[in-house]
């Protein structure tokens, strides 16, 4: 744009648009503000007779406390200012308005227009605080600085009238061949040892373990033989005494919360035998076979199947397995390659696809999708495929069976069971 353009522009400017406006001072802009704070402190002397205080309770007060620290800080601002301190703010101690200089009487009302007690002007010597009452080794004198004043004083937490304690069995002969029983079963797999959850029941004759020791449940107390608590609702609070037997030798009588506590943080429970599982379950002839539940292990050299820890197909058939598993290698479910039949469980009177989908709920975040090809050229992920450990999935299908699933979750980060329920820490 050439110059005479440029000046065509600003003489058709009729509006005003182009004309070039004064910058505002910075300092008439700060001037202006600081003036207006002052004023606001004016005005609140003139309301209660005293300067804001820094002590205040009130917010507002403490601020504009803070504004007139600052406004002291700054000479320019001071002279400035000069001629509105009607009151003497700006120097160092501005004197209280309405307030007295002279010592007031002992007990004496302050000013009715001051916010503050006044201030006095008397020298306050070493003998004077020496003689302050406050500082009396008189007990009749006022009351001591360590008296505490609407504080609870500390009392110590109830004791337990009776605390359960470790001792030796004096009769453990007669539950020494169970304890050995039972290990073997354990060792032979006959027994399993599963985490203990909250709605496991404490009943008589079945075992635990706590902190790695075998214990068995002797006896639980009769209801009728314990003095029960009363709750508010006039019920009686069910925490008997139960008699544990331990496999060192030893016995206790701890209450059934604090046993339950105990085994939940620190205990696993033992799996009953299959035949005393099975007591009134057993099978007769009015009951109808409804499938059984499979586990195969592929048999895959491919590199992304076979490097798979501990991978497993678990599904549920109404009839042999034996022969869909035939032609393996040719289907996409088995991964196109063959498969080994692990393990089958027989299930009785169930709903198999109910069955089949809660178990491949419980360990779905296991799943291992792979995408195999088949001979069409067509691209496949396969589903039912898991990688848990062989000995889990033997757990879990107990549990399913034995109806505790619910109650537990699996956890693949840590390839263990673990169960769902909270539980409140009781005391002995």
């Amino acid at each position: 744009m050439t110059d005479e353009e440029l000046a065509k522009l600003i003489a058709s400017d009729t509006l005003g648009l182009l004309a070039v406006r004064p910058r505002r001072s910075v300092t008439d802009s700060a001037g202006g503000r600081v003036t207006e704070r002052f004023g606001v402190i004016l005005r609140f002397v003139e309301q209660h007779g005293a300067p804001p205080s820094r002590l205040a309770e009130d917010l507002d007060e403490r601020k504009l406390y803070e504004n007139l620290a600052a406004i002291r800080r700054q000479p320019a601002w001071v002279a400035m200012l000069q001629p509105h301190d009607e009151y003497g703010l700006l120097t160092a101690e501005p004197p209280i308005v309405g307030a007295v200089t002279e010592q007031a009487p002992t007990g004496a009302p302050a000013p009715s227009g001051a916010r503050h007690a006044p201030v006095s002007t008397a020298q306050v010597s070493v003998e004077d605080i020496l003689d302050d009452p406050l500082l009396s080794s008189d007990p009749g004198g006022v009351r001591s600085l360590f008296t505490l004043k609407h504080v609870a004083p500390r009392t110590e937490p109830a004791q337990p009238d009776y605390v359960a304690q470790r001792r030796p069995c004096p009769d453990f002969a007669a539950f020494q061949a169970r304890f050995e029983a039972c290990q073997a079963d354990l060792s032979t797999g006959r027994r399993r040892l599963l985490p203990f959850a909250k709605q496991q029941r404490i009943e008589t004759g079945k075992f635990f373990t706590l902190r790695g020791v075998l214990l068995l449940i002797a006896s639980v107390e009769a209801p009728a033989t314990r003095k029960a608590a009363v709750r508010r609702d006039r019920r009686p609070a069910s925490n008997p005494r139960v008699r544990c037997i331990f496999e060192n030798g030893t016995e206790s009588d701890m209450l059934e919360r604090s046993l339950d506590a105990s085994l939940y943080k620190d205990g696993r429970r033992v799996t009953e035998l299959p035949e005393d599982l099975l007591k009134g379950l057993l099978v007769t002839d009015d009951d109808v076979e409804a499938g059984h539940i499979y586990v195969l292990r592929s048999l895959s050299t491919r590199p992304e199947i076979a490097g798979v820890p501990n991978l497993y197909k678990i599904g549920l058939a109404r009839k042999s397995i034996e022969g869909r598993i035939r032609n393996a290698a040719s289907e996409p479910t088995y991964l196109l390659a063959p498969v080994a039949l692990i393990a089958t469980y027989k299930i009785f009177n169930a709903n198999l696809p109910k069955v089949e989908r809660l178990l491949h709920r419980f360990f779905d975040s296991a799943t291992v999708k792979v995408q195999v090809r088949d001979a069409a050229g067509t691209f496949t992920t396969p589903k039912e495929w898991f990688s848990v450990p062989l000995e889990i999935i033997d757990e879990a299908v107990h549990l399913l069976i034995s109806g505790e699933i619910v109650g537990y979750q699996y956890n693949s980060d840590a390839q263990r069971i673990e169960s769902r329920d909270s539980i409140e820490v009781g005391e002995d």
